[in-house]
Parts: C-alpha cells; sequence; structure tokens
C-alpha cells in the first residue's frame, strides 16, 4: 500500500541515469543542494558506481523503498520508469528531473533542477498516482514469469519477418483473433508512448482504463480499444507463432506457442510528485508540438 507522503523530506533518494555525462555532473550538485538543507542524501548503488559518487550513503533499492521519503530520478524517462518499478511496493513517491529527450515524466529541467526541488522541499508540490500493470506468462498451466510495466506490456513476433496469431479476451471473453506484428496493452501513462506511435489514443492519467492496441494487423478492422483498468487481458499465442513479450521496452521474455500472457492492473501505484506549474495539456503542447495557445 501506499504510504502518506510527508511534506517535511528527511531522506532523499538519489537516482541516476546509467553512465550518463549530464548525470555524473547534476547528481553531486543535488546531492550537495540536498544535504546543505539538513536532508540524509541515500545514492542508488549503480548509479554511484557509474558516476564515482562515495561521499554519501550507497544503498540498494530495497534500502532506498525502506528509508527514502523521495526519490529523485535524473534521467530520461527510461530512468523513471525503471526506478518507478523497483520502488513501487515500497510506495515511494518518485521526481523527475529531465536529463534525456522527451521527458513525458520527468518534468522539471535541468535548468531549473533546484528550485524545484526547493519547492518540494518547501512543500509545494502536486501529488498524482499511476496505476501499474502486472503481467504473468503462463505456460501448461504453471506461471513462469512475472513482471510489473508502468508503460505497457508488448507481445510482438520477435526476430522472424512475418506476423503471427493470438488470440485475445477480456475477463474471459473472447474478443478476437489477431494476426498482426503483436500487441500492445498499455496503461494512460504508456499510452504517450510506443502506443502512441501505433494510433493508440491518448489516455489521461486520471482515467481509470488499459489500451489495447494491434501492431500492424493484417485485418484492419482491428482498432485501439480501452477497457476499465480492473480487466484482465488475456493474449494466447496460437501455434506455430512465438513471440517476444517486452516490458515498459527494457525487460524481455521469450515466449512458445500455446503461452498465455495474462495482464491485469497492479495492486501496487506509483505517486509521482510534480512542481506547481506542472499541466498535463501543456505537456502534451510541448513534447508533441500541437499549435500553440491563441493570443488572448
Amino acid at each position: 500500500m501506499l504510504r502518506n507522503f510527508k511534506t517535511s523530506i528527511r531522506t532523499a533518494g538519489l537516482i541516476g541515469k546509467f553512465r550518463s555525462p549530464d548525470v555524473a555532473a547534476s547528481l553531486p550538485i543535488m546531492a550537495a543542494f540536498l544535504y546543505d538543507r539538513g536532508v540524509r542524501v541515500l545514492i542508488e548503488e549503480s548509479t554511484a558506481a557509474s558516476i564515482g559518487a562515495s561521499q554519501h550513503e550507497v544503498v540498494s533499492y530495497e534500502t532506498m523503498g525502506a528509508e527514502a521519503d523521495v526519490a529523485i530520478v535524473l534521467g530520461g524517462d527510461g530512468t523513471l520508469l525503471f526506478a518507478a518499478r523497483r520502488l513501487a511496493e515500497f510506495g515511494v513517491p518518485l521526481v523527475g528531473v529531465n536529463q534525456g529527450r522527451l521527458g513525458f515524466m520527468t518534468d522539471i529541467g535541468r535548468d531549473e533542477m533546484l528550485a524545484g526541488v526547493q519547492q518540494l522541499l518547501d512543500g509545494r508540490f502536486s501529488i498524482e498516482s499511476r496505476v501499474l500493470l502486472e503481467a504473468e506468462v503462463w505456460r501448461n498451466g504453471e506461471r513462469v514469469f512475472r513482471h510489473l510495466a508502468l508503460n505497457d506490456v508488448v507481445v510482438n513476433k520477435g526476430d522472424i519477418g512475418r506476423m503471427i496469431e493470438m488470440k485475445v479476451e477480456v475477463d474471459g471473453t473472447f474478443l478476437y483473433l489477431l494476426r498482426a506484428d503483436g500487441m500492445i496493452v498499455c496503461t494512460p501513462t504508456g499510452s504517450t508512448a510506443y502506443a502512441l506511435s501505433a494510433n493508440g489514443p491518448i489516455l489521461h492519467p486520471k482515467l481509470a482504463g488499459i489500451g489495447i492496441v494491434p501492431l500492424c494487423p493484417h485485418a484492419l478492422s482491428n482498432r485501439p480499444i480501452t477497457i476499465s483498468d480492473d480487466s484482465r487481458v488475456d493474449i494466447t499465442l496460437l501455434s506455430p507463432s512465438e513471440g517476444r513479450i517486452h516490458f515498459d521496452g527494457q525487460s524481455r521474455f521469450d515466449a512458445h506457442p500455446g503461452d498465455c500472457v495474462r495482464i491485469t492492473g497492479a495492486t501496487v501505484r506509483v505517486t509521482l510528485l510534480h512542481p506547481p506549474s506542472y499541466d498535463y495539456f501543456a505537456m502534451l503542447r510541448e513534447k508533441l508540438h500541437w499549435s500553440e495557445m491563441p493570443e488572448p
């Protein structure tokens, strides 16, 4: 369960993008800034190893999850996705400082990172809860793999150069047989990621929904749909199709004919903290290069 966030931050965890020169330069500045304000600083161990940080406490994700009041992630959305999955079970809120490219979730700019974190320390922030997906792979009646995803679970054709065939069910009810390059099942958070490039709908983060988006379907009538986030999606690979299952584009599992990928909303959620200036629609306009606001 998510714990109540403390406006008085006494311990902060720092997580950085692996082997990033920008993070190597920014993270010590952030650590010193927090330390000077009486905040205990914990640096995630692989981050510390990649940038050579040793003057603060170096800890595992488990220790950070147990002891930190907040985790500050310096990097892009990929770094935040990884950290969110590792810390989800502990309920640690996350703040993203964008050191990457688009930055849909890392919404504090690198040039404003100290001012943004000062606002956080002052209690000036908004809290947002994001749903996770839990995916299980079942083979011959046994669960052989389990993983969380904040963006999406993707079942695709892997290395083969042809379409695969899948049976898709929702809450035990047959939906359709799909011949396609694959299928994306996404959260509202992930609706602006891979699913967006496959013509899936953008789902507002407050929407209690899951997107089902076919990848290059053979039948043009197979369109994206949105279902309730308390639904269960079963995707079964039909013989002779083999496939590959991807979780947030960062972990994968090779699937065999007959394997069933079972996807549900996870029991844990991710809490994101945003600066006072955060506006979801303004973020979409900026990142997706939509038209500017009209003149008053």
